[in-house]
């Protein structure tokens, strides 16, 4: 029994060296990490870009961190936006929307497609907005977030679209009902035209070192022992972790070991700090030469994760 424990403590040292010890802490206020693009947005950015009815539908997700651009300029870039910081600006205007539609505009092959009954004529640019571009336009913002519109209905590359001041629609007819209506990515585009640095696109770790919302569970296992005997003691050893490997604390973990003979027996074990769990259990009169599969599924905060090891009875 001495040797067996110290065996445990061998095995489970070497778990502990395996695993990346950083732990997932709560995200610092005022900023949040967008781990689909791998970016931070921070402060007064945030708090702009939180107040949208829809940001991912408006803006999409951060590009960039943010920086300081040629002109000095505190800017941000995000798939369909630039954000502007003008700290001369009153508090709660200092985040603007760069002017992407005018600065992008290239006239297209113009359309006719005016209905008195289905259009809104803007003065300002004397361009209308029609049919379901309209309800996009209303829905959204109208030209608080848009701008006035600075085209009319064009074709452009097999694509009905139309150029706002700071956007540009794009009619999709082979979405769902609802979902025709799509914004281009000005913001990348936008960055491609400028030739900003392209290191400026790479993916960056969050402001809070070790912080990361958990998106997905990876589960690892392995056996104390390749072979056991007949009748022996076996340990199964669990690891989970999530997208960035780092170690999942409490994630509630079922062992289901099946036995040659068609038998089946199961445990339930939960992760501890290290992201590790153990589970321990005898091997009884087992026929020789067979292989004993073990299931582990685990989960934590409805994410799933499943893998199977596998020991076989000694002869």
């Amino acid at each position: 029994m001495a040797r067996f424990r110290g065996s445990l403590s061998l095995i489970f040292a070497f778990c502990l060296l395996a695993v990346n010890l950083t732990f997932a802490r709560a995200q610092s206020q005022g900023t949040r990490y967008f781990s689909e693009t791998g970016h931070n947005v921070q402060g007064d950015f945030l708090t702009f870009y939180n107040a949208a009815a829809d940001p991912t539908t408006l803006y999409g997700y951060p590009i960039t961190e943010q920086f300081t651009d040629k002109d000095g300029l505190l800017v941000q870039y995000f798939q369909r936006a630039r954000f502007e910081y003008h700290p001369n600006l009153p508090d709660g205007q200092r985040v603007q929307l760069t002017d992407l539609g005018r600065k992008m505009y290239a006239p297209g092959i113009q359309l006719n497609m005016f209905s008195p009954f289905a259009c809104r004529l803007y003065t300002q640019t004397n361009y209308s907005i029609c049919f379901a571009f309209l309800d996009f336009f209303d829905k959204y913002g109208g030209v608080a977030q848009f701008g006035y519109p600075i085209s009319p209905f064009e074709y452009d590359n097999g694509v009905i679209v139309q150029y706002f001041e700071k956007a540009r629609f794009e009619w999709q007819p082979s979405q769902p009902e609802g979902q025709r209506v799509i914004l281009t990515d000005l913001g990348r585009l936008y960055f491609d035209k400028l030739g900003d640095d392209p290191g400026l696109l790479q993916t960056v770790q969050p402001l809070n070192a070790g912080v990361s919302p958990i998106i997905s569970l990876q589960v690892h296992a392995f056996v104390w022992k390749a072979v056991t005997l007949s009748n022996d003691q076996q340990v199964v050893y669990i690891i989970a972790q999530d997208q960035r490997n780092t170690a999942v604390t409490n994630a509630a973990c079922t062992v289901n070991v099946r036995w040659p003979n068609g038998s089946a027996s199961s445990a339930n074990v939960i992760t501890n700090t290290n992201g590790i769990a153990i589970a321990a259990f005898n091997v009884v009169n087992q026929p020789y030469g067979n292989l004993v599969y073990i299931d582990i599924n685990c989960s934590y905060n409805g994410l799933v994760g499943t893998t199977t090891t596998s020991f076989r009875i000694w002869y």
